[in-house]
């Protein structure tokens, strides 16, 4: 099977490998390969793997043991990675029962086992589990070489926007002043101070700023970093003019939030506005908000239109670059 492999000579091989399984990067379903003192360690995305690792493509050897939980079952259950947390969600608790029993039962390296119980709910944005295997649902994600702390009874966490917020933080440039209006653990402003911007921010989920504080410290940021429980409304007039760059990812009520964006935007300032709408039109109604708060005392030009993914039957979550200028 041909697949996208790290080559690296035998002797740097296990601390290598390490160092790709802490990124959550190799690649569960075919062999590690070996050949004259060099080893092919298969990772999953190859965009992802650091430069000084060298990627090259080499036919290697399937898994020929039945260890993942498809193989077990026999069909392939919708599941999703989160650390060493596997997330379910299945309304028929004996599918669920099933699902888990074979995700312990297999290769995975994997601690806890939930299954969704509600719906995200409340200003904390957090949700009810049921715990079907292990006894913690705290844990660690590694996404795009920064790793996060957090525990998913007391915080929201989505593993689907990892590739979302790598498409904002690589856009932030050294020297840029971030403020996070949501920013929960910290997963687009850890990056973005990594990337070398001064951030800000606020979350109303003080279990969540606490996270956020761990993990500026964990990926080594915490001096270029800013973490605020509270109301981001309230905070709003003590950064008036700071910003260069607004992260707004609260898509079912982002635009109640607005006014408190342009105040805290800058005479140049790129807002990323998130937003949940209609396929048919899922653009329009954030873009009219946006320019109702921000004209006249801005001119707004929307520099791009992004489907970030499916939301729900005919539901559409997106953002909206959104650049404000102040006018003259």
């Amino acid at each position: 099977m041909k697949a996208p492999c790290v080559r690296v000579a035998r002797e740097r091989g296990e601390e290598t490998r390490r160092a790709l399984a802490d990124a959550d990067l190799v690649a569960e379903d075919v062999e590690i390969d070996a050949d004259d003192g060099v080893l092919y360690i298969p990772v999953t995305d190859p965009d992802a793997v650091p430069e000084k690792f060298e990627v090259v493509s080499r036919d290697l050897p399937e898994r020929s043991t039945p260890e993942m939980p498809a193989d077990i079952l026999g069909y392939d259950p919708s599941l999703e990675r989160l650390g060493d947390v596997v997330i379910l969600d299945e309304d028929d608790p004996e599918r669920a029962r099933e699902i888990a029993d074979a995700v312990v039962e297999s290769a995975l390296p994997v601690e806890t086992v939930l299954d969704r119980a509600s719906k995200i709910k409340g200003e904390q944005r957090v949700r009810d589990w049921d715990l079907l295997a292990g006894d913690s649902t705290e844990t660690v994600h590694r996404e795009y070489g920064c790793e996060f702390l957090l525990d998913l009874d007391e915080v929201y966490f989505s593993p689907r926007l990892a590739t979302e917020r790598h498409r904002v933080t690589e856009q932030i440039e050294s020297g840029e002043r971030v403020f996070d209006m949501f920013a929960g653990v910290g997963p687009f402003a850890v990056p973005a101070a990594k990337r070398g911007a001064t951030v800000v921010g606020t979350d109303v989920n003080e279990r969540a700023i606490e996270y956020f504080r761990e993990n500026a410290e964990r990926n080594g940021v915490a001096d270029r970093v800013t973490a605020i429980a509270g109301d981001v409304r309230d905070v709003a007039a003590d950064y008036e003019g700071w910003a260069d760059r607004i992260v707004m990812n609260l898509p079912h009520s982002a635009d109640e939030f607005l006014d408190a964006a342009v105040r805290i935007a800058g005479d140049d300032c790129l807002i990323h506005f998130y937003d949940i709408q209609h396929e048919d039109d899922p653009f329009a109604p954030g873009e009219a908000a946006i320019r109702a708060a921000a004209q006249p005392a801005y001119e707004v030009t929307v520099e791009n239109r992004h489907e970030v993914r499916s939301y729900a039957p005919h539901e559409l979550n997106v953002c909206l670059d959104v650049r404000l200028a102040a006018s003259e």
